[in-house]
């Protein structure tokens, strides 16, 4: 038979048991702060040694073989040669005395430069001027690299001007079978009629041969009569002059606002300015459907 004092005792056991559970659950005693040691000052990281070495993946990319993503495919696949060992060993470092050949072709260290220009009138964009006239290279100050205007602009023509030492994009750009939209604006001594518009359209027959504009109008309201927009795909030099004195039109101002993709926004007349990653990129999909 259980009795009362069987009941008390049971009752303090539980009790002496709770007691137990929760000094297990106290909370532990924690190092001061003073208890820590101090680490030790960091130091600063060592200065990076320039040894003018580039990745060689960003070499062929400069050297306007490809891009760099392109550039470690080619090194992966063994077309790469620095000093004539092949190179497949991605992070490969060159400096400018190595002699780099890529697919039989020995690479130029020369870093490719893409300039876009505002060109001013009075100044000439062939770089083979008989008369020793002023060029627009004359504007580009210290520029080390030696750059070619690509399709380019008469002494008394205004506007988007490219200039690049790329001689690949060059070829690729001014190739015959490449059409590249130019927008100029022209104005003219006398109004021109619509007639003629649409004969620049439908073609005008030079001494090189029939040339066509994909697009000619008058400006604006349609007003001025004097003052035409045209597009044209041709990259015959000073054809926009050539079509309009054809048709008996003298020309006042030739003005390009537009070359592939290319446009004079923030540009005053004569300065320039580098393309951005991404301009350079447009210019080269836009190339990629004609093969040299």
């Amino acid at each position: 038979m259980i009795t009362n004092n069987d009941i008390t005792q049971t009752m303090k056991d539980k009790k002496n048991n709770s007691s137990d559970k929760k000094k297990s659950f106290a909370k532990k005693p924690t190092n001061k702060r003073g208890d820590f040691k101090k680490r030790p000052p960091r130091q600063a990281p060592l200065p990076k040694v320039d040894d003018g070495k580039i990745r060689l993946n960003k070499f062929l990319a400069n050297a306007g073989i490809c891009s760099r993503r392109e550039a470690d495919v080619l090194i992966q696949t063994g077309v790469v040669e620095v000093n004539g060992k092949i190179i497949t060993e991605m992070g490969f470092k060159v400096s400018d005395t190595d002699k780099i050949v890529c697919g039989g072709e020995t690479l130029r260290h020369e870093k490719k430069v893409y300039l876009l220009m505002n060109k001013p009138k009075g100044f000439v964009s062939s770089l083979n001027d008989p008369y020793n006239r002023r060029n627009v290279v004359e504007l580009l100050g210290k520029l080390k690299q030696s750059v070619i205007p690509v399709d380019p602009l008469g002494k008394d023509a205004t506007g988007v001007l490219f200039l690049t030492n790329d001689e690949e994009l060059v070829k690729r750009l001014t190739h015959p079978k490449q059409h590249i939209k130019k927008i100029y604006q022209v104005a003219t001594s006398t109004n021109v009629s619509k007639t003629h518009l649409q004969q620049l359209i439908n073609g005008v027959d030079l001494e090189n041969g029939l040339t066509k504009m994909q697009e000619a109008t008058h400006v604006g309201d349609g007003e001025n009569k004097k003052l035409i927009g045209v597009e044209i795909h041709s990259s015959k030099n000073n054809i926009v002059k050539k079509m309009f004195e054809h048709l008996g039109y003298e020309v006042s101002k030739l003005d390009r606002v537009y070359y592939a993709g290319l446009t004079k926004k923030n540009l005053a007349r004569g300065q320039w300015r580098f393309l951005t990653e991404e301009e350079v990129n447009l210019l080269k999909m836009t190339t990629l459907n004609v093969k040299i």
